[in-house]
């Protein structure tokens, strides 16, 4: 499916964002290999954008989502601590007394949440089989000293903050942290987005393909640097596109990068927290979606040696992606998915892929599909009728070619 052979996208976009489905369309044009595609936008709780494209691929094709699955684990975090279950200045210790260890009495749950804590991994570093599995990877992080002092400096925690969030969860309600995903946020809206995929669905799941190989002559990749190969576990994996592609990553719900979903699972999570979902109020208010997507990090990211930006157990997006303005906020994946909200314009995003992008190319593609998101939001803004483009309502199929 490249060069001339046509592609085709599938769905349907609502009145006023046919230029969505155009920038959708020149991003599918753009794969240089085969590429299954998904993006779904929710205004104000209802679906404005739905399309998807790839061989075998449909609405409800399932994939591996990486890092968009710190999102699911961590409105997970905000809804306790809007309910007070939690609270963002305690002592992790106070909750899980064994992270207390090693000069971690003091680390907050804030400082936790905004990978602050200086646990990002081990120095051994964890195996595939581990990776795969929160409650092993909390139990060894217990004993592990950090690798700066906490609260004076960050770096992503990028296989690990789930694991570590996911045990003060556990620890202060006795469920996991998938348990209450489930409870309050998955199963009431029957959202594709699942930390821990069911049998039944395997048939669904689409596998995750390496990223194309970069174009020129091949030279060797550069050595990772200490804490980026400790973080990520390099030794063991050295191509992260395999992690969900093991059964043991997709069933035990690994909350940092194991969690599986289609675009529109993981939108309607975000339009159900932002705006609320069949008639359902918001699931946080606004104060709570405020403190968590303030900016708590920024600055020189110690483990990717980047300058890289956080709030509390979600990534800021302003300066990424300027025209979102400073309250969105949700996570990005490894191999280019992205979901998010933006309360001020009640608007829910997902785009899913599932073959790593040569390296800034998805940035690129999330870059032209919200603005042309944005640019439908502010057209449409005071005119929400619902009319299909093109004379396709409901949840009719539209087909679009491209050469």
């Amino acid at each position: 499916m490249t060069g001339g052979s046509a592609r085709l996208a599938r769905g349907h976009v609502d009145a006023g964002y046919e230029g969505v489905r155009d920038a959708f369309l020149q991003v599918v044009g753009s794969q240089p290999l085969p590429c299954g595609q998904q993006l779904a936008v929710y205004r104000d709780g209802r679906r404005v954008v739905d399309l998807w494209a790839g061989q075998g691929v449909r609405a409800d094709t399932l994939t591996g989502v990486f890092s968009v699955s710190k999102g699911a684990a961590h409105l997970v975090v905000a809804l306790l601590v809007q309910d007070g279950v939690l609270e963002l200045d305690r002592p992790v210790a106070s909750y899980w007394p064994e992270f207390g260890q090693a000069g971690k009495s003091a680390i907050t749950l804030r400082q936790l949440l905004s990978h602050q804590a200086g646990v990002v991994g081990v120095e051994e570093q964890f195996t595939i089989d581990e990776l795969a599995d929160d409650s092993l990877l909390a139990a060894r992080l217990a004993a592990q000293a950090p690798y700066w002092e906490p609260g004076t400096a960050f770096g992503y925690h990028g296989l690990v903050i789930a694991a570590l969030t996911g045990e003060v969860v556990r620890s202060a309600t006795g469920r996991t942290l998938r348990d209450w995903w489930e409870r309050r946020v998955r199963r009431p809206h029957g959202l594709d987005f699942y930390l821990g995929l069911p049998e039944p669905l395997e048939a669904r799941y689409l596998p995750v393909q390496p990223a194309p190989p970069e174009p020129g002559p091949a030279g060797d990749a550069p050595e990772p640097g200490k804490l980026l190969a400790i973080a990520f576990s390099t030794r063991h994996m050295p191509d992260l596109s395999v992690f969900p592609n093991f059964r043991r990553t997709r069933a035990l719900g690994q909350g940092s990068a194991g969690g599986v979903a289609s675009a529109r699972g993981a939108a309607g999570a975000y339009a159900a927290v932002v705006s609320g979902l069949d008639g359902t109020p918001p699931l946080l208010t606004p104060d709570t979606m405020a403190e968590f997507a303030r900016p708590h990090s920024a600055g020189l990211d110690l483990v990717g040696e980047v300058e890289s930006g956080f709030a509390l157990g979600f990534q800021t997006f302003d300066g990424r992606y300027p025209p979102l303005g400073p309250d969105a906020f949700g996570h990005a994946g490894a191999a280019g998915a992205l979901a998010f909200a933006s309360p001020a314009h009640g608007l829910a995003y997902a785009y899913v892929r599932s073959r790593f992008s040569v390296q800034g190319a998805a940035d690129q593609e999330n870059g032209l599909l919200i603005e042309k998101v944005m640019e439908a939001v502010t057209e449409t803004t005071g005119d929400r009728t619902g009319v299909k483009a093109d004379g396709v309502t409901g949840d009719g199929v539209k087909e679009s070619r491209v050469g």
